[in-house]
């Protein structure tokens, strides 16, 4: 069943999603050659708590961690570790909090230190190809044409969309209904109306879209090792169009702050 927000249930939604903000704009700065992947983490954890939220990862189905760190092949769910990030790595900051009663979640890839073309082209394909899905998150469209317009953006880009991970409604549950594919034919699923909040997340790799899990139960990596790359931000439906809750209000270098708030 989907949820319909109030504007109230919106607001509360969009300060979790600026605590998400601000505390990936703060990661983004950290992310260079010789950090481990557990100091962001580190860092993510203590920076929520004092913020006043919860770390909304952090044992979700026993989920070891608060952040998700994923590494070059890496897709989704990648744990932070000792290992130490060396140039021309891309890494996937995935991150979440509830605040309040209501989650927020967002990612984003960023580059670390000098890649090569493809990666940067990757990152950007991802980034781009969650613009053009919300494109098409129109009142009276139905869900897949979001799907569509993803996955038409990211082939006709030279790469391949994910199609084992989905992006998710959210409220005062992570994962919500309906639940939102990046792959897909127009015309399907449920009607777009005022009031829902939906975490769009395309995941796209350089290579084939075939999925592989560690031996960890929680990484995903690409099957043939290709890079890949992710982006989310956690938006709502308005009558008069999309907010997108987790671009960060006050940081207009953020990588955040790329776009208007309204779509």
């Amino acid at each position: 069943m989907i949820v319909y927000k109030s504007d109230n249930e919106i607001l509360a939604i969009k300060e979790s999603n600026q605590i998400v903000a601000e505390i990936l704009s703060d990661l983004g700065k950290m992310v260079k050659p010789g950090i481990q992947t557990r100091e962001l983490d580190e860092y993510a954890h203590s920076r929520a708590r004092e913020m006043g939220a919860i770390p909304a990862f952090k044992g979700y189905r026993s989920f070891p961690a608060s952040l998700c760190t994923s590494i070059n092949e890496e897709i989704v769910h990648g744990i932070p570790s000792s290992r130490v990030l060396q140039e021309g790595d891309i890494i996937s900051l995935d991150f979440g909090v509830i605040y309040d009663g209501y989650y927020g979640d967002a990612a984003v890839t960023h580059p670390v230190g000098e890649v090569s073309p493809i990666a940067r082209k990757l990152i950007s394909a991802a980034t781009q190809s969650f613009y053009e899905g919300i494109k098409q998150l129109k009142v009276g469209n139905r869900i897949s044409d979001v799907s569509y317009a993803v996955q038409q953006f990211v082939e006709s880009s030279g790469f391949s969309v994910i199609k084992m991970f989905v992006g998710h409604g959210i409220g005062m549950s992570l994962h919500e209904e309906p639940q939102i594919p990046n792959f897909g034919s127009p015309g399907h699923g449920p009607k777009i109306k005022p009031g829902m909040v939906l975490a769009i997340e395309p995941m796209i790799a350089v290579g084939d879209w075939n999925v592989e899990i560690l031996a960890d139960k929680w990484t995903a990596v690409t099957r043939d090792k290709s890079l890949s790359a992710h982006y989310e931000h956690t938006v709502a439906v308005r009558d008069n169009g999309v907010e997108i809750l987790s671009l960060l209000d006050t940081d207009s270098d953020s990588s955040y702050a790329k776009e208007s708030r309204y779509a």
